[in-house]
C-alpha cells in the first residue's frame, strides 16, 4: 500500500492521540461445498462491497468511548453485519497486522476470525437487516478461493477489483497464512508484498 508502513501493535498504540485507529476483520468458515458438484469450496471467506465502491473486509474506526481495539471492532461489525455479530466476539488474539498511513495519521490494525459454517451463514442472513446496510455496507460477498480451468475466473479474477487500502494484500497474506487455500492454488498468483 503505499505511503503506508507496518507497525508492531505495540508500536501502533504507542503513536498517541494525534492517530485513529481503525479495525477490520476476515471472518471464514470451513465450507464443504463443491462448486458446480466438483470443485472444493474449503472455505467461505467473506468481505463487503463498500460505499465508495471498492471491497473491503468489516470493520471501522474505533471511538474514544470504546473500551479496547477489540471492543470498537466488535462494535463495528455489529453496525455493519447485524446482532448476528454479537453471537462471536473478535478478540486480542485474532490480530494479525497493523498499517500507519502517515498523511492522514490513521493507523489500521486487521484481525482474522474463523466462524462456525453456522455463524457465517447467520452473518450473511442477518447483513441486510444491519443499521449500515445500504450507507456504508452495500452487500457482502464470498471471495473464491479456486481458479478455474481458464485460469482466470475464480480467485484471479476477484484479484482485479479494487481494494480498499491494503485489504488486497491483507486478504492474500491470510489465505496463505491460514492455509485457506491449497498450495497450489496460490501458484501462478501475483502475489505482491506491498508492506
Amino acid at each position: 500500500m503505499a505511503g503506508c508502513r507496518r507497525l508492531e501493535l505495540a508500536e501502533a498504540l504507542a503513536l498517541g492521540p494525534g492517530w485513529r485507529h481503525a479495525c477490520h476483520a476476515l471472518l471464514y468458515a470451513p465450507d464443504k461445498g463443491l462448486l458446480f458438484g466438483r470443485i472444493p469450496l474449503r472455505y467461505a471467506v467473506l468481505m463487503q462491497m463498500r460505499f465508495d465502491g471498492r471491497l473491503g473486509f468489516p470493520g471501522g474506526f474505533v471511538d474514544a468511548q470504546d473500551g479496547s481495539l477489540e471492543d470498537g471492532l466488535n462494535r463495528e461489525l455489529r453496525e455493519e453485519l447485524s446482532e448476528a455479530a454479537a453471537a462471536f466476539r473478535v478478540e486480542r488474539t485474532d490480530y494479525r497486522s497493523s498499517h500507519a498511513a502517515s498523511g492522514q495519521h490513521v493507523v489500521a490494525h486487521f484481525y482474522a476470525k474463523r466462524l462456525t459454517p453456522e455463524q457465517l451463514v447467520a452473518v450473511e442472513a442477518g447483513a441486510p437487516s444491519a443499521k449500515d446496510h445500504g450507507l456504508e455496507v452495500l452487500g457482502l460477498v464470498r471471495v473464491p478461493l479456486y481458479t478455474l480451468r481458464d485460469g482466470v475466473g475464480g480467485l484471479p479474477a476477484f484479484l482485479e477489483n479494487s481494494f480498499i487500502g491494503a485489504a488486497r494484500e491483507q486478504l492474500l497474506e491470510a489465505l496463505q497464512d491460514l492455509g485457506l487455500l491449497e498450495s497450489r492454488s496460490l501458484q501462478g498468483l501475483k502475489i505482491s508484498a506491498r508492506h
